[in-house]
């Protein structure tokens, strides 16, 4: 008998059920209350696979430590847990209600089980996710800074600008000094830089929030970074394919690079352009350009060869 286990994750708590057992219970989100679940799931046998929805970072411990034990866990898109709830007509909602939701949608969905990011790579997501808190504060401050009287206010702004200035300086040295220290993301950071579009941070964001890349088909890492389209279409009407989904600071930084490579890179530029040039809407151009510069940048990681533009 194939087990399933649903954790709903808050703040403070974790709250499990245990499918087609029934049995539910709860624990600390904390590392008392990680190890205790790691303990009490280690013991299932026929344990085929562990969910749970990602909650603002606060699924991260568990996920990390259950993945450590080389248990089956998951991190779930909620948006799909929750239409697979609306399907089933179950409307209340309570932490071990969706528990249960979630124990069931492992078992009747099944999806795959991937590698969680490890430490390390764990670190460096956290580090990128600074350095975006830190470019957006300044470009706030910067511009609250040009629109300010001279006095306090504008001395005040600048005196933060300078402080946000030094805090991303340094904060770069540190992303620097542990992305070039690690050979294996120096090389693949050489790899992706051997691309017409795509710089240092635009690399680095994908070392640090898209560790699948090289890994998976062309269809499934577009599908992770929101690109892939979606079509709609129901008898002879047909509507717009669209994207959704996926991780907004990956598909961000490709709609970057992707704009740089439509200017500089020839083969890109000249995807892009004859994209245009069939009627395509310039935005739906720039997506699909940045799709298939992430189909590109998959290649290179998974053959280990850099690009080249024969």
């Amino acid at each position: 008998m194939e087990i399933t286990v649903g954790i709903d994750v808050s703040k403070t708590r974790l709250d499990v059920h245990v499918q087609p057992a029934g049995e539910g219970f709860a624990v600390g989100n904390d590392e008392a209350g990680v190890a205790e679940l790691l303990d009490r799931l280690g013991r299932l046998d026929g344990l085929a696979g562990i969910g749970l929805e990602a909650s603002g970072r606060h699924e991260r411990l568990a996920a990390a430590a259950l993945a450590a034990a080389r248990l089956p866990v998951v991190v779930l898109n909620p948006a799909q847990v929750r239409h697979y709830a609306q399907a089933l007509g179950l409307r209340a909602k309570t932490d071990p209600i969706d528990a249960r939701v979630i124990a069931l949608f492992m078992a009747a969905v099944r999806p795959p089980i991937r590698a969680i990011a490890d430490a390390a790579t764990a670190e460096l997501e956290a580090l990128m996710a600074r350095r975006r808190q830190l470019v957006a504060m300044l470009v706030a401050e910067r511009a609250r800074r040009a629109q300010a009287q001279p006095g306090p206010v504008r001395l005040s702004l600048a005196r933060v600008v300078t402080t946000l200035e030094a805090d991303l300086k340094e904060l770069d040295a540190h992303i620097d000094k542990t992305v070039r220290g690690t050979p294996v993301w120096r090389d693949k950071e050489d790899l992706l830089a051997s691309v017409t579009g795509i710089g240092k941070t635009i690399a680095r964001t994908l070392l640090a929030e898209l560790p699948e890349l090289g890994h998976l088909s062309p269809k499934q890492i577009a599908a992770l970074a929101g690109l892939a389209p979606y079509t709609r279409q129901s008898g002879r009407w047909r509507g717009r394919s669209f994207i959704s989904g996926g991780r907004s600071a990956v598909r961000a930084a490709l709609f970057m690079g992707a704009m740089v490579a439509a200017r500089h890179n020839p083969m890109l530029k000249a995807f892009r352009d004859r994209l245009v040039a069939a009627g395509k809407p310039k935005l739906v151009a720039v997506i699909a350009t940045a799709r298939k510069l992430l189909v590109i940048l998959n290649a290179i990681i998974r053959d280990q060869k850099p690009w080249t533009h024969a």
